[in-house]
């Protein structure tokens, strides 16, 4: 498998409900790197643009409401075959259908309120993580750089 970033985000439902820690935990069990993290109020017209794919269906003015509505935690995940990878984690986005076990089956009780964004595909990834991070945000790093670990 070849070596991904990809971009996810925490929506304020993982804030409010005080689960953040748990999420990432997940995510850092399964092996991928966080090389960008940022906490954050998302502006209106970032969320309009983070979901513009959506804009013109019906359910586009409660994904940009939700996704202001508080902080999120918005991250740039590193590890092979990140994007996949990432995207089963979480489980399906309908919540009825997100299987025990995935972030969403786990977490999520409805479908408009899902808990957290994962990119669908690397051309995405890319337009989400420059959206969300300059360059100089991201921290690439490896085990080996550090002795103490």
């Amino acid at each position: 498998m070849a070596l991904e970033r990809t971009f996810t985000m925490l929506k304020p439902g993982v804030l409010s409900r005080r689960i953040a820690g748990e999420v990432i935990s997940r995510l850092e069990r399964k092996g991928f790197d966080i090389v960008g993290a940022k906490l954050m109020r998302v502006p209106r017209r970032l969320a309009e643009a983070h979901y513009a794919e959506h804009a013109g269906k019906p359910f586009f003015g409660e994904l940009v409401d939700y996704i202001t509505s508080g902080p999120v935690l918005a991250m740039v995940l590193e590890g092979d075959g990140a994007i996949a990878m990432l995207r089963s984690l979480c489980g399906s986005t309908k919540a009825e259908d997100a299987a025990p076990g995935t972030i969403r089956g786990d977490y999520a009780m409805h479908t408009g309120l899902n808990i957290i964004h994962a990119s669908d595909s690397a051309a995405s990834a890319e337009r989400e993580i420059g959206l969300f991070f300059r360059p100089d945000e991201i921290v690439g790093w490896k085990d080996g750089n550090y002795p103490w670990i």
